[in-house]
């Protein structure tokens, strides 16, 4: 009889709080939508590293999320694509690695999410114009004071 762990894990809700993953204050993304899976992580650990599933990865289908908004749709698909990805290997205990994965997770939608001010074009004063000129001015008076005297004179 095979006792030991599957190589990958999987269950439908990770460590999120009981109402989902806040992403932002209007924001609660249901534990239900999220697709955990936890597999075999490399690096250090010993025999512990080869026989925990403590690697996890989140996944959250954009799609065909019913808590998303039409806008709040549109702009996570056009930055972050349909299905948003995550994986977390840091430490060697899975529910650190779970609590990294969904961190990531919120701050990859939660920036997805922000809208940026359009840029409103500036030109520069009358006064920051003159001191510019007066900068380059004295910088060139600066550059002749340098020069080797001519033999001819002043």
């Amino acid at each position: 009889m095979n006792t030991a762990p599957s190589p990958r894990a999987t269950e439908p809700a990770g460590p999120t709080g009981p109402a989902g993953l806040r992403v932002t204050r209007s924001l609660v993304i249901p534990t239900a939508e999220l697709r955990w899976q936890y597999s075999s992580s490399g690096g250090p650990g010993g025999q512990h590293a080869n026989t925990s599933n403590t690697r996890a990865e989140v996944t959250f289908d954009v799609e065909a999320s019913p808590s998303l908004s039409d806008t709040q749709r549109q702009r996570i698909l056009a930055k972050l694509g349909s299905v948003v990805r995550v994986v977390a290997s840091d430490t060697r205990s899975q529910a650190r690695n779970r609590q990294y994965a969904e961190d990531r997770l919120r701050a990859q939608l939660t920036e997805a999410l922000r809208v940026e001010k359009p840029r409103r074009p500036t030109k520069p004063s009358r006064a920051a114009k003159a001191r510019r000129l007066e900068a380059k001015s004295r910088q060139g008076a600066r550059k002749v004071d340098r020069q080797r005297p001519t033999a001819g004179g002043d």
